[in-house]
């Protein structure tokens, strides 16, 4: 009886072109088929949007042999991260994946970033079809950054996924620093954090106001030892846990006693 190798779906939010989804696919193409579904340009600060006006389409940008005997396929998708993962399993998938992937991402995708990120939606959209799944992403923005000392991480994370799998509802956000040596890898969670400035102002040449969105990212809680943040500044691997299910328990008790 034929075996099946494990199926990774993987996406980003920096399009399928990038750097850091090109180099991820060659670093776990030998644990299983891969088949990669990924916008077609940037889309990076999408979320968990999908699309609901516009229609969407696939297009096969490449389909090859990795030196493992493990088949790749690469789609590009005009929509959202979500939409990419959504369209990969409806349409592409041959089976269930055994793994999400998300990455690897320029940029850093820790702390309230992980709200806004696109690359965080791929994963959330995984764990919300109950498909173990991981985010990577390296604090650099450049589109020539250097991904390769992320390599045995992000084999031995993707390994040990594979493997023991995550609880379900959960999956993980791993955020590199760029240092000359990592100092080690820290579990831990995302810290409180807050931008400000977000919006910068200007005057078009023909008369009209535009904005840009920037902003400033201030760590909240730059002491506490146990976030992303601070895992992230003393060049250690920042491993967060994070769940789909974001009800605040705490608070349940304290809203049912308004006696509305």
């Amino acid at each position: 009886m034929e075996i099946k190798r494990p199926l990774l779906l993987i996406s980003n939010d920096d399009g399928y072109q990038a750097k850091g989804i090109r180099q991820l696919v060659e670093m776990v193409s030998d644990f299983g088929d891969v088949l990669v579904c990924a916008p077609d340009s940037g889309r990076s600060g999408f979320a968990c949007a999908f699309s609901v006006t516009t229609p969407l389409t696939l297009t096969c940008q490449e389909q090859f042999v990795a030196p493992s005997g493990a088949h790749v396929e690469i789609w590009s998708c005009n929509g959202t991260p979500v939409d990419c993962v959504k369209m990969a399993l409806s349409e592409l998938c041959p089976r269930k994946p055994d793994m999400v992937i998300g990455g690897i991402n320029h940029g850093d995708n820790a702390s309230v970033n992980t709200h806004y990120s696109g690359t965080m939606g791929v994963v959330m959209e995984g764990c919300m079809k109950y498909i173990p799944s991981v985010a990577f992403s390296l604090c650099d923005h450049r589109d020539d950054a250097d991904f390769e000392p992320l390599r045995p991480y992000v084999r031995e994370i993707t390994q040990r996924v594979l493997a023991d799998g995550l609880p379900l509802g959960v999956c993980l956000n791993v955020n590199f620093p760029v240092v000359d040596a990592f100092a080690g890898v820290r579990v831990c969670r995302m810290a409180k954090g807050t931008w400000g400035s977000e919006v910068s102002k200007y005057r078009h040449p023909r008369g009209y106001d535009y904005w840009w969105m920037v902003g400033h990212y201030q760590n909240d809680e730059p002491e506490a030892e146990d976030t992303d943040n601070w895992a992230l500044t003393h060049g250690y691997v920042a491993i967060t846990p994070t769940q789909s299910d974001v009800t605040a328990y705490s608070a349940i008790s304290l809203i049912s006693d308004w006696h509305l």
